[in-house]
């Protein structure tokens, strides 16, 4: 069951496209046109709008949802047929447009609440494949790219967890896993911070070059600058909310799109040492066509375990620290005409 923060992001951002006079109307009315979304939501919905713990959360989702459908970029104040909430659907195999809602049959949503992550995959999907896929890996990226150092922070981790762990790192199971998970302090001890950093390093190093390997053709550096940005055969929209606070409200382009309108220049990487973690930073480069203007997008990739130090295999989170509204092919949904009272709901039927 999704958490009740992405119900309220989700199912509150397709509730204002229909056009309601507010938030509480629209909970009343259930309007059967919002599909898949049943009495449970509706009640944990009411209940939670009722208490006010997420009235800001609640307040956001509804404006997006009512810009949305205001805005020319979106539904241009044409009430909608049919929203459809994905929920705690699980698609068959891995999808490329990270949609949440689907308007019409047509219009791609997704909500996206307090994070600058573009994508979250293994590190070999990442810097072997270039995202071209997600093919599951079951190998250990660290004990891969920085055996020895890795074994040498290991060490002083089993030996600070004082618990009966294998000699070797690549001999953990998920049990040991669980142990060093529970043992280990957030904050490394002192005497163990020079071991991680040079262990953090070599990641870093290795990992960069495995990407620049791979990336040596300028095709290859093109499309990895569209599947880091989510660039897709077909336009979606990102509605939410930035990392630092902000309204976020966005449609991405296509790469036929982006190509339209900028040239792309150049795509570089390199490891960033300064982070104190395995840290891989990259830049891609464009010039627009219309007025000559150079443009940066920046951005980095975390490589760590997920769920804190050995709990599970390494992930590489891929960042943007280019605001949104600044990187090439995200366009702005722009504001559309009062959106308060856009239509009579009642013109659509469910």
């Amino acid at each position: 069951m999704p958490a009740l923060k992405t119900e309220i992001t989700e199912i509150v951002t397709g509730l204002a496209m229909f056009g309601f006079s507010d938030l509480r109307h629209g909970l009343g009315v259930r309007p059967p046109g919002l599909r898949n979304v049943g009495v449970d939501e509706y009640e944990r919905l009411e209940s939670a709008y009722r208490t006010g713990t997420y009235a800001s959360l609640f307040e956001r989702a509804w404006r997006n949802g009512s810009q949305f459908a205001a805005s020319p970029e979106g539904l241009r104040g044409r009430p909608p047929w049919v929203v459809e909430w994905k929920g705690g659907h699980r698609p068959p195999g891995y999808e490329q447009i990270p949609a949440d809602l689907r308007v019409d049959h047509v219009y791609l949503v997704s909500c996206k609440y307090g994070s600058n992550i573009l994508t979250n995959s293994s590190p070999s999907n990442l810097f072997d494949r270039l995202l071209s896929d997600r093919t599951e890996t079951t190998g250990d990226w660290f004990a891969e790219v920085a055996g020895e150092t890795y074994q040498a922070f290991y060490e002083a981790v089993r030996q600070e967890a004082g618990a009966d762990l294998p000699t070797l790192v690549t001999d953990l199971e998920q049990d040991h896993r669980e142990i060093l998970k529970r043992s280990l302090p957030r904050q490394l001890p002192g005497h163990m911070t020079g071991i991680y950093g040079a262990f953090a390093e070599e990641v870093a190093v290795e990992s960069s070059a495995r990407w620049a390997a791979q990336l040596k053709r300028k095709t290859a550096r093109e499309q990895q600058v569209w599947r880091l940005l989510r660039l897709q055969s077909a336009p979606y929209f990102v509605l939410g909310e930035s990392a630092d606070g902000q309204d976020m409200r966005y449609r991405v382009s296509t790469p036929w799109d982006l190509r339209e309108r900028y040239n792309f220049l150049g795509f570089e990487q390199s490891p960033d040492l300064s982070r104190g973690q395995p840290v891989v930073q990259w830049t891609a480069r464009f010039k627009d066509r219309l007025d000559g203007r150079p443009h940066e997008v920046n951005g980095h990739v975390e490589i760590r375990w997920s769920h804190g130090r050995f709990a599970q295999v390494p992930e590489a989170k891929v960042y943007l620290d280019t605001p949104q509204q600044l990187v090439p092919g995200y366009v702005p949904v722009a504001a559309g005409r009062d959106e308060t009272r856009l239509f009579d709901p009642a013109q659509r039927p469910g």
